[in-house]
């Protein structure tokens, strides 16, 4: 692990208005859900693992879902406090909403700032409206845009996806559409190639993924797109200008601990690989009862967990450094093959993806670990 991964907490609410037909993320369409016994239990539960991991310094907090921009800002006040109280929180840690833009939800914004949000991750998804209705998006272009202008005068740090590789989606219709998301001055940028989860909707209509060398081309375009306009890749889907990279993000990709709170939610503390229940009914009851509803708590092998890294610290364009244990996991003369094939770099101690290796990572570590 890298010194500098730092330590995250994140916190998942599994409520949404509307399940989106490529989602198939731990998230319930719910009309009525009691926010304050949900606000209690999910306190119970950081106090839980707070208690596992004394003196530890957390960096960032991370509100996922769902769609945790439905919670009530008293609710995410007294959860970041909270979390202030249980662990020591860096003075300028990074604290995350994710964020529907719709006009409702951005009516909240300010209270969100008040609470202790200083970054924003709004779900944009698309600049068009005949795409955002396919993708079931809740909101239109025009509140989108409109939700986006209001986070951006409240909120110092604002991030916004977009979701690419849309069936029929041309290159010159994509990069038009990533030059109007550039020409809103973001300084990170969320770009995700559409996959079809099974599951979801779009996988029971029998909607198909890209072809490769469709989705290959887009990736190469977007990274060509967002280079010059200063928004490098610095992780397969991620594009900032230096020093707004996502924190949290990082404290994954890096190797970091982190704890994860709510149902589904995953976490990671040295070799402890840790789940929470994952039905959000069950998490609640048993959270209420037990003070946690840990599914999962199993310690890893070195060889799980140097595949964990590798497959992370690729994921960036930084790459990572080869320790001991990484080594002892990697067949040298894959290594230097792949290295050979352009696929990937090396640079000392740390170890690379190059841009002809990113979109092939799942093939790469198939042929590297032992």
């Amino acid at each position: 692990m890298r010194g500098d991964a730092g330590f995250g907490l994140y916190l998942h609410w599994p409520f949404c208005r509307s399940k989106c037909p490529y989602c198939d993320f731990n998230s319930r369409p719910s009309a009525a859900v009691d926010q304050r016994r949900w606000g209690r239990a999910l306190a119970a539960e950081m106090a839980h693992f707070a208690a596992q991991t004394p003196g530890r310094r957390v960096t960032s907090l991370f509100f996922g879902g769902g769609t945790p921009s439905l919670l009530d800002p008293a609710i995410v006040a007294a959860l970041i406090e909270r979390a202030r109280q249980l662990w020591a929180c860096d003075p300028d840690w990074e604290v995350t909403l994710e964020a529907n833009p719709s006009s409702v939800e951005a009516g909240r914004f300010a209270g969100y700032r008040d609470a202790g949000i200083n970054r924003l991750s709004l779900g944009l998804q698309a600049l068009d409206d005949a795409a955002l209705r396919w993708l079931g998006r809740p909101h239109d272009l025009a509140e989108g845009l409109a939700a986006l202008a209001t986070a951006r005068a409240t909120f110092p740090r604002v991030s916004f996806d977009l979701i690419h590789s849309r069936p029929g989606q041309s290159l010159a219709a994509w990069g038009e559409e990533l030059g109007r998301a550039l020409d809103l001055g973001p300084d990170h940028l969320s770009l995700y190639q559409l996959t079809i989860e099974d599951g979801t909707a779009f996988a029971r209509q029998g909607i198909a993924a890209p072809a490769d060398d469709d989705g290959r081309a887009l990736l190469d375009l977007t990274r060509a797109i967002t280079a010059r306009a200063g928004l490098p890749a610095y992780e397969v889907s991620n594009h900032a200008r230096p020093g707004a990279e996502c924190r949290h993000n990082l404290t994954y990709w890096r190797g970091g601990d982190w704890v994860g709170i709510g149902p589904g939610a995953h976490g990671r503390l040295g070799a402890r690989a840790l789940a929470q229940q994952h039905d959000p009914t069950i998490w609640l009851t048993t959270v209420e009862a037990a003070g946690h509803a840990t599914a999962e708590d199993e310690i890893l092998s070195p060889a799980a967990l140097a595949a964990e890294r590798l497959m992370m610290g690729l994921r960036l364009a930084e790459g990572l450094e080869l320790d001991d244990t990484l080594r002892a996991a990697i067949d040298p003369t894959a290594l230097t093959d792949l290295i050979e094939a352009g696929l990937l770099r090396r640079d000392g101690a740390r170890l690379a993806a190059t841009p002809t290796g990113w979109p092939l990572l799942d093939t790469l570590l198939a042929h590297l670990l032992l």
